[in-house]
């Protein structure tokens, strides 16, 4: 197959999959593995390598956010962005000590059953999200904001967020969900979900070219430099969509429905894993 398709497609699946739960470098396993023809280890290297796309989207998004959070640094005059500080540096710790754990251990056992099962439980945990929004909203529970978290629920997100370096685990379905079952309202789970992997898979894509270099070398030698420059711009264009539309989608009283219609995405792509 012309490697400029290939290119394409491994960019619009990694645009797509990083901001819904399914998993993003599951997906590009799958497909990296099937047009590429690389193993499973080969191709689960790639799909954390090819989050670079997906996380320049995330930058250029909220590079308000990053500019406040880089100013709070030397000028604390802004609380919000002070707390943001510091959820970012303690869901990144967090997520550096257990993802690299999970990832040094799993890397050469990935198969299809490892994918699928956490997947389809990722999505039941979602279709409970929408449960705990609906019947919050009956009873007018006041919903927190990031003013009202606290260390020990960035803590949490960090966890979430380290064990989505799991296969089939998704990252944005592990940390929005830990957010919303920890109180957050969803626009402000969505978006704090968007931002947390910005430093953190920075330094899985670090981790991933440290430990698994032949993998890596392999992988970028099937699609060539050109080939996978544009997967990157193809990823950030699609991302930039997606973030603006699930945000946009989150605000609205019809995100008990997202947040469902992700569940049932989560097990049917879980499903279909098991059996690829």
């Amino acid at each position: 197959m012309d490697y400029i398709l290939v290119a394409v497609l491994l960019g619009i699946v990694q645009g797509i999959s990083e901001w819904l739960p399914i998993s993003s470098k599951t997906q590009i396993l799958l497909v990296s593995s099937f047009l590429l023809g690389l193993s499973f280890s080969e191709a689960y290297a790639f799909g954390l390598f090819m989050e670079i796309g997906t996380i320049f989207a995330a930058i250029m998004y909220f590079r308000k956010e990053i500019w406040r959070v880089i100013r709070v640094i030397f000028k604390r005059d802004d609380k919000e962005a002070l707390i943001l500080l510091k959820y970012l540096v303690v869901v990144t710790v967090i997520t550096g000590l257990v993802g690299v754990r999970v990832y040094l251990f799993i890397e050469k056992l990935v198969t299809s059953a490892i994918i699928g099962i956490p997947m389809i439980l990722l999505g039941i945990v979602l279709l409970i999200d929408g449960l705990v929004i609906y019947f919050s909203r009956r009873k007018h529970t006041p919903r927190k904001n990031i003013k009202e978290l606290t260390i020990r629920d960035f803590i949490i997100v960090g966890l979430a967020q380290g064990l989505a370096a799991l296969p089939g685990v998704s990252r944005s379905g592990m940390t929005t969900s830990a957010l919303i079952l920890l109180g957050v309202k969803p626009e402000d789970a969505f978006r704090l979900s968007f931002i947390a992997p910005i430093p953190a898979a920075l330094g899985a894509i670090g981790v991933t070219v440290l430990f698994s270099k032949n993998e890596v070398t392999i992988a970028l030698h099937s699609i060539n430099m050109a080939g996978l420059g544009l997967s990157m711009i193809v990823a950030t264009v699609i991302s930039l969509l997606f973030i603006n539309a699930l945000l946009r989608f989150a605000r609205t009283k019809r995100v008990i429905v997202l947040v469902s219609v992700l569940g049932i995405l989560a097990i049917m792509s879980g499903v279909m894993s098991i059996f690829i």
